[in-house]
């Protein structure tokens, strides 16, 4: 959906975050916005928000880069995110984790190349009792074994 959109303007950009920064720490939710706006935070947002909140470009860059929500580049049609946390990782997250990257045939962070799929991990999504865990779009799964999670790609298909 946000593909082959334009790049956001700069004033598009001040229009969005405006709002925001007259708040304690704006920074956040700034990009939290910007990334509901456009599915990702636009790189022309760097020097926008560097010069609204009087920060460095690389202060905003290190902020975008330590928290995992946020992707600098639009994400898939469908959003997989799989925990990487204790909970899960001791119930073979792991393994899940490498054979669902091999079977999509990409990384971390990366997107199918038909734009369908992206797999980012998430450190603990609440559903320890039911490990492994994972979360598509906005729905969590618990007790992942290779057969469900074929079934959530399945899901993903359209």
């Amino acid at each position: 959906m946000h593909h082959n959109a334009p790049a956001p303007t700069e004033e598009e950009i001040r229009e969005i975050v405006a709002g925001f920064a007259a708040l304690e720490g704006p920074l956040l939710p700034m990009l939290h916005a910007l990334q509901d706006a456009y599915g990702h935070v636009p790189s022309a947002a760097i020097p926008v928000l560097a010069d609204v909140l009087n920060l460095g470009r690389a202060e905003v860059h290190g902020v975008i880069s330590f928290y995992h929500d946020f992707r600098d580049h639009p994400a898939g049609r469908h959003v997989l995110k799989i925990c990487r946390a204790e909970a899960c990782q001791s119930m073979g997250a792991n393994a899940l984790a490498e054979e669902t990257l091999k079977k999509l045939g990409i990384g971390w962070h990366d997107t199918t190349p038909d734009g369908r799929v992206t797999v980012e991990p998430v450190y603990c999504l609440g559903l320890c009792a039911c490990a492994p865990a994972a979360m598509l779009d906005d729905r969590l799964v618990g007790r992942l074994d290779d057969a469900r999670m074929d079934r959530l790609l399945e899901e993903a298909r359209p």
